[in-house]
């Protein structure tokens, strides 16, 4: 069934992206170059629109009986209509913000939520009436995140990509076939879509796209991963999610550190730092993929280990956080203190 469902998504969404594609063009949906973006042609933004057809496709073939019975497609519908309006009007950030929280709110009012975070030595801890405004905050900060990545060709689809077989797979481990379904048909989906989307891409996924991952990818973890009490809670979707979360954190603090807007745009998120190094469009995205994989491994890892395993696990990517922050020069590039001291040791 699995196998099935990501053969029979991948193919619609492959047939459904060329269609997307001159749609975007025909009414206006594109993308013009400018200084913080980093191709230099006009391209259709609407991509996004054949991923959301290709889930509904796979919902009504193999989870016909889910319709209306689930709050997140509600949620869907309003995050996909705001990107959509955004890829054709360029919407202002706070109208954006507001589709996202109405769209969170509906979600949390549905029952999705996160009732408890258990964590390393200690017992359950049990949030009560916490659970709502941490359950918004999660599915806004996650959306935005991958909305933020957003930014190379094939970058946050490929991301996007790798959390949601890495979610798929867990829930699959813990008897969660629902989520694990519903995971593989957004990622049938997606995989459809980098298809046209890998550099060099022929159209972007817009905010239609973006924020419809962000969106799923964050209801997901909440739905399958969040629920265990033997593994803990949140942090194994924040291991998961680690590079999309570390890029968005660290361009808030680069923001309060320079006394910006946090909505204002720059040009030093981690896909752009890489490209600062010297590397290339293509080697920049698989290195990101490649650090995306090795916090997807770390997760599978951390819901196996022992309590002290568990432990070092979060040290060691704790560590491996701090060196990118440092090597990439992601909150300024006089930010070095564990490469000062390496160098210091060396002399």
């Amino acid at each position: 069934m699995l196998l099935l469902a990501l053969g029979i998504c991948i193919i619609v969404s492959g047939l459904m992206t060329p269609l997307v594609k001159k749609l975007a063009i025909k009414i206006g949906a594109v993308d013009s170059p400018d200084d913080r973006k980093v191709h230099t042609k006009l391209m259709p933004r609407l991509g996004g629109l054949a991923i959301f057809l290709s889930f509904l496709i796979g919902i009504l073939i193999f989870l016909p009986q889910t319709i209306g019975a689930y709050p997140i497609f509600i949620g869907a519908i309003i995050i996909v209509t705001i990107g959509i309006l955004d890829d054709l009007f360029a919407l202002s950030a706070k109208v954006k913000f507001s589709g996202q929280l109405l769209a969170a709110v509906v979600t949390v009012i549905g029952g999705v939520r996160i009732d408890f975070i258990t964590l390393p030595f200690t017992d359950r801890i049990e949030l009560g009436y916490l659970a709502i405004p941490l359950t918004i905050l999660w599915i806004v900060g996650i959306t935005n995140a991958i909305n933020l990545i957003d930014g190379l060709d094939g970058l946050a689809a490929g991301v996007a990509s790798i959390a949601l077989l890495t979610i798929s797979g867990i829930a699959i481990s813990m008897g969660n076939p629902l989520i694990a379904l519903l995971g593989i048909i957004m990622l049938g989906s997606t995989l459809g879509f980098l298809i046209y989307n890998f550099y060099p891409a022929k159209l972007f996924m817009g905010d239609t796209g973006s924020l419809f991952l962000g969106y799923m990818i964050s209801v997901l973890a909440v739905m399958g991963l969040s629920k265990n009490a033997t593994i803990f809670s949140l942090i194994v979707p924040i291991i998961i999610l680690g590079v999309p979360i570390l890029d968005t954190v660290f361009a808030i603090v680069r923001r309060i550190i320079n006394k910006k807007p946090l909505s204002s745009p720059d040009k030093l998120h981690l896909h752009h730092c890489l490209i600062r190094l010297g590397f290339s469009h293509r080697q920049t995205v698989m290195m990101i993929y490649l650090i995306s994989g090795l916090f997807s491994a770390a997760a599978i890892i951390f819901t196996r280990a022992t309590m002290w395993g568990s432990t070092l696990i979060i040290i060691t990517l704790l560590v491996i956080v701090e060196l990118i922050v440092e090597v990439t020069g992601l909150i300024n590039e006089n930010y070095r203190p564990i490469l000062r001291l390496m160098d210091g040791r060396k002399k």
